[in-house]
């Protein structure tokens, strides 16, 4: 009973705009007072221990490369290259939108920073060419969601260390999966282009225009392939592929296009230690908020609840899903990595999943929650920029949102989507 009244006070607060950090913290430390024979000092115990992770070190890297992406233009020109490969189809710049969401993916992983990249360059752009600014920014959020699930990812370095798990075979795991929402998004996208008349680009498909464009992105484009690649081939660690990335793309803004000043650079690391030090928050604050939750047994009850189901694989793929959806509408993806994630895990592996299938299915599952109504931070981001209607996003959003939660059903009932390249890299023994 306990556990349920935490977890309402929570979701109340949540709703009424607490910080989620603030309010992760608050709870277990109003516990320790109440009890009266807890050491205070476990609250920032706890805390130092959710952040002492070396793997952690990865994720300012990966926000700085964003940053520093933005700053030197090289977003621009996968913007250009992705608007070569579409050429007049209809509705094409939303096509390029999700496009670039893709290219973006391998290089930030990061939703809320897909969603801001991507949507303050594309977003503005949409609405003059005729799309409505609902519908600008359903699309910009719900595509960002690959941000997070093609490698790197900031959701996935935060669940292997939380559940043991090797980096290298969550990245591998994680490139069909983002492949495949991608392409299911461009789908959708271009049969509601077509009933809507949306527009199509003037210049028609040409290769020599896409070879030179293609020749402008090259270097930004070795980026996704010289972290994934290092990561995957064992080249480096996932801290180490960051720095180098990193590296990349502030030699290529500042030197190779000549797009950002000194002045710039400094800006983009501010923005990105802004930004790494709202991710440690949660994740410190998601410590003591997890032994609450140990402490009270609601782990080992909802542990128990969710394997009632194990013996029907139909209704436990449904009963889970439906759950990571919920409560991924409701909290912040970090911390429900981090407080729920490894006894998800533990679950599905009882039940019979590989632990890297079940690492999967709880990021992609808690990354969709990121951009749902009525709080996911990716939705809200997306429709501040459109400067659009909450509820009308909202709307704009529900075909793609049911898209969503099928592919997460079909992440849970088809293993080798996950389990094919960590098995073929060598990661996972067949």
């Amino acid at each position: 009973m306990t556990s349920i009244v935490l977890m309402a006070l929570l979701v109340i607060l949540v709703l009424l705009g607490a910080p989620i950090g603030f309010t992760l913290i608050l709870l277990p430390t109003f516990y320790v007072l109440l009890v009266g024979d807890i050491p205070l000092l476990l609250i920032p115990n706890q805390m130092f221990e959710a952040i002492n992770a070396y793997t952690l070190v990865a994720i300012p890297f990966f926000m700085l490369t964003g940053e520093l992406m933005t700053t030197g233009a090289i977003t621009d020109r996968l913007v250009d290259f992705s608007s070569r490969i579409i050429g007049r189809m209809r509705g094409s710049l939303a096509q390029v939108n999700i496009l670039v969401s893709m290219f973006f993916a391998g290089m930030n992983g990061s939703v809320v920073a897909d969603t801001a990249t991507v949507g303050s360059l594309l977003i503005p752009a949409m609405k003059l060419r005729g799309y409505e600014p609902e519908f600008a920014a359903g699309l910009t959020a719900v595509s960002a969601t690959i941000g997070g699930i093609i490698p790197p990812s900031i959701a996935m370095i935060i669940l292997a260390n939380a559940g043991g798990i090797s980096v290298g075979a969550l990245f591998a795991g994680g490139i069909l999966p983002g492949l495949l929402i991608g392409f299911v998004l461009m789908i959708m996208t271009y049969i509601i282009a077509v009933r809507r008349d949306y527009e199509r680009s003037d210049e028609a498909f040409s290769w020599g225009a896409l070879g030179r464009s293609a020749a402008s992105a090259s270097f930004a484009l070795i980026i996704p392939v010289v972290l994934v690649g290092s990561v995957v081939g064992g080249i480096a660690g996932v801290v180490e592929a960051g720095a180098i990335t990193a590296m990349t793309a502030m030699i290529l803004g500042m030197f190779v296009y000549k797009a950002a000043t000194l002045n710039d650079i400094v800006a983009a690391f501010v923005r990105a230690y802004r930004t790494s030090a709202v991710v440690f928050i949660i994740i410190a604050a998601a410590g003591p908020f997890s032994w609450l939750l140990t402490t009270l047994g609601a782990i080992d009850a909802l542990e128990a609840w969710l394997l009632s189901f194990g013996q029907s694989p139909i209704l436990f793929a449904l009963v889970l899903c439906g759950f990571i959806y919920i409560l991924g509408m409701i909290m912040d993806a970090a911390a429900n990595i981090i407080v729920v994630g490894p006894v998800l895990i533990e679950v599905c592996v009882r039940v019979g999943y590989p632990d890297v299938q079940a690492a999967l299915i709880v990021v992609v599952g808690f990354l969709i929650g990121t951009v749902t109504p009525p709080i996911g931070v990716g939705y809200f981001t997306s429709a501040a920029i459109a400067r659009a209607s909450l509820e009308r996003v909202a709307v704009s959003m529900l075909p793609y949102l049911m898209a969503l939660a099928v592919l997460l059903f079909v992440v849970v009932i088809w293993p080798d989507l996950t389990m094919w390249l960590p098995v073929a890299w060598g990661f996972v023994e067949g």
